[in-house]
């Protein structure tokens, strides 16, 4: 009964989404497929990419002929491989691999003390740190190759690729922003709020990782316990963050770049207030807003994975004009 309410609440809130948002994810349902064909399963390569000498961990999985690259960029709590790489027996979960399916090149950092990438000398990581490093590795990629480059950021990813974007637009050629949690109008922190004199490094937890699965029937249990299982050997401790008044500088008047807003139909962390100001605020005129039907925060490991990435393939090559 209370999940029921939730998501009563949750689609009342959503409710001026307008019907353009939502029939624009059913139409891209039977748009865009070209080369979505089941993928064979595509080597996991590692990369190290140095940040003022600090290593930074990067994986990649790409086909044979890729027609673009992307960059992905993890949320709060959790690493590259869990998030966007999830290999379960019989089913089809890895976000990397459907993107290989769709032709794509496709990149995930770890963050600073995400994953398999170590924490710097202070133990901490800031939004300013985090988004100078994810626009070290889009140079590094830019350098690499001559291939159209687009950035995707999930949850706290979101609000670090678009910082990358705001200060950098030339980085990317278009940003992706899913599970979009940032409310401009909340209260942002101090720049002088007293921090702990040493990182926490609290464990994480095996309920925080199966928290955002909120919509019954959108992912098998399997799958829930295996990337509760990944997720606590990827990332065992949690990560910590400082200077969240950084976050302030967010202002979607300032990206200048084609923007892809995707929301997960029940996600809680994206009223539709906030994702309103951000949408009608960003600068760029080519600007879509998507809502996942039938989605919540972990949209891209659920049923409505299929559409995301369809209409992410239907975006990516507007902007890329094939």
């Amino acid at each position: 009964m209370a999940l029921q309410t939730h998501r009563q609440a949750v689609t009342s809130s959503h409710s001026r989404l307008g019907a353009m948002a939502l029939l624009l994810a059913g139409l891209l349902l039977n748009f865009g497929t070209a080369g979505a064909a089941a993928a064979e399963q595509i080597e996991l390569r590692q990369h190290t990419v140095l940040a003022a000498g600090h290593p930074l961990t990067v994986w990649e999985k790409s086909p044979a002929k890729p027609i673009a690259q992307l960059l992905l960029l993890h949320g709060r709590t959790w690493s590259s491989r869990p998030d966007f790489d999830l290999s379960v027996a019989g089913e089809d979960l890895s976000f990397m691999q459907g993107l290989n399916a769709l032709g794509y090149a496709v990149f995930a950092l770890d963050a600073r003390g995400y994953g398999a990438t170590p924490r710097d000398a202070s133990g901490w990581l800031t939004p300013n740190r985090a988004a100078t490093d994810a626009t070290i590795v889009l140079h590094w990629l830019k350098a690499r190759s001559p291939l159209p480059l687009h950035l995707f950021g999930w949850s706290y990813g979101a609000m670090i690729g678009q910082l990358v974007m705001q200060r950098d637009p030339g980085s990317a050629a278009s940003l992706t922003l899913f599970g979009y949690p940032f409310d401009p109008s909340r209260h942002i922190l101090a720049a002088d709020f007293a921090y702990p004199s040493r990182p926490p490094a609290v464990a994480n937890t095996a309920a925080n990782a199966a928290s955002d699965f909120i919509v019954p029937g959108s992912i098998s249990q399997a799958a829930i316990d295996a990337y509760v299982l990944a997720s606590l050997a990827a990332d065992p401790l949690r990560v910590d963050f400082k200077n969240l008044h950084e976050w302030a500088e967010l202002d979607a008047g300032k990206i200048n770049t084609p923007t892809l807003l995707l929301a997960g139909e029940f996600d809680p962390l994206t009223p539709a207030a906030n994702l309103s100001a951000v949408f009608s605020t960003i600068a760029h005129p080519q600007r879509w807003w998507v809502v996942l039907p039938g989605g919540d925060h972990a949209a891209l490991l659920e049923t409505p994975r299929k559409t995301m990435l369809r209409v992410m393939d239907s975006f990516i090559k507007t902007v890329d004009d094939r």
